[in-house]
């Protein structure tokens, strides 16, 4: 019998094992890859974990807000510290960002007030009004249409001449769209100095991992791209740390874009939009992940250093309930939006008869 021309089977097989999962952390904090330790001080450490609690905080306290009816749309982040906070660590303040709609502690992180966060839950215009000098875009609601302009803005970089790159964040659902594979394609052609991030935290909603590709990694998908490709830790925040900065550091000496994948979890509903988890998640999934979240982990491993202490910890929560009360007041405060402002903001060269709806509206709020 004639051999057949190629080994489909093997073939697979040789792309599965090219992408092993990254790790620095165990799940009881203990090193267990210190050849890929990354170079961080000890208050570089500090730093990194308090970002991390930051972030467990305002996602606690937004879901209370919401709760309350003071947010609108909010994406919870509870089991994704590390995925967000210890990638966007390894970029630097002329980078740019961005954001999916669950990103929002990023954002802060790189310098956006808490204020424009919340007023963007809002849907009030000024929280997507930034600071000049904040290299950020307001998150995107269109699931993977940041890709697009993230690549966009990494190829104008090259264009320019800039030192500094791009990152971009989706999640695995992201993954599947037409516009991860167009922006992957056109920064891996034009060489753009570019970081994506699929935060793969096992549900695009309600739809779990398995059912949207038969990949056996999410990372390998930068293959047909022709770039790199990295699946991590997501739970381990230094090993996310190490992936992160080394892609940034490859996609900034001109060598093309990088594809992390981060293996995380996202321990609660998609949004506040009326998902409940327990319809399509069991208890025990949720358990196990749930031991395995990233403050668990870090906060041992920090603990064992003597860099962190539950004391810090608490007076560093406080402090930051503190901060967040007074951006919710801010953002409470915001002026009333106005039916004539949406018209002029939306149209820059109004018509005639936007023109004639401008002034009755106008006539109108002013009685």
């Amino acid at each position: 019998m004639a051999k057949q021309p190629v080994d489909y089977a093997a073939q697979l097989e040789a792309i599965d094992e090219l992408f092993p999962m990254v790790r620095i952390l165990d799940e009881e904090g203990k090193v267990v890859n210190e050849e890929i330790m990354p170079d961080l001080s000890d208050d570089e450490l500090v730093e990194l974990m308090k970002r991390m609690v930051f972030s467990r905080t305002l996602h606690e306290r937004s879901m209370a807000l919401a709760k309350q009816g003071r947010l609108g749309f909010y994406a919870p982040t509870y089991g994704q510290e590390a995925s967000q906070m210890a990638s966007s660590y390894a970029f630097e303040e002329g980078d740019w960002l961005f954001p999916g709609y669950r990103d929002v502690p990023q954002l802060i992180a790189k310098g956006l007030p808490i204020y424009k966060g919340f007023l963007w839950s809002r849907g009030h215009v000024e929280g997507n009004d930034y600071p000049e000098d904040l290299h950020a875009m307001p998150p995107q609601i269109i699931i993977g249409a940041q890709l697009i302009q993230a690549m966009g803005n990494a190829v104008g970089q090259k264009l320019n001449g800039s030192d500094n790159v791009t990152y971009v964040y989706t999640g695995d659902g992201g993954s599947s769209q037409g516009d991860s594979y167009e922006g992957w394609n056109y920064a891996s052609r034009y060489k753009a100095p570019i970081v994506f991030f699929i935060q793969n935290n096992g549900f695009a909603i309600s739809t779990p991992r398995e059912k949207q590709s038969a990949a056996k990694t999410l990372a390998q998908k930068a293959v047909a791209a022709g770039i790199p490709g990295v699946q991590v830790d997501g739970n381990d925040a230094l090993a996310v740390y190490a992936v992160a900065k080394q892609a940034r550091e490859y996609a900034a000496a001109g060598n093309g874009p990088v594809l992390i994948e981060t293996i995380t979890n996202r321990l609660g509903a998609h949004s506040t939009s009326g998902d409940n988890p327990k319809l399509y998640r069991t208890d025990e999934d949720i358990e196990l992940w749930t031991g395995r979240e990233p403050l668990l982990r870090m906060r041992k491993f920090m603990e064992d250093k003597g860099l962190w202490n539950e004391d810090m910890e608490t007076e560093y929560v406080d402090q930051v309930k503190d901060e967040i009360k007074e951006a919710i007041q801010k953002a409470e405060a915001a002026p009333q939006q106005k039916v004539s402002d949406f018209l002029k903001n939306m149209f820059e060269n109004p018509g005639q008869n936007i023109k004639e709806q401008i002034e009755q509206y106008e006539a109108k709020e002013s009685e």
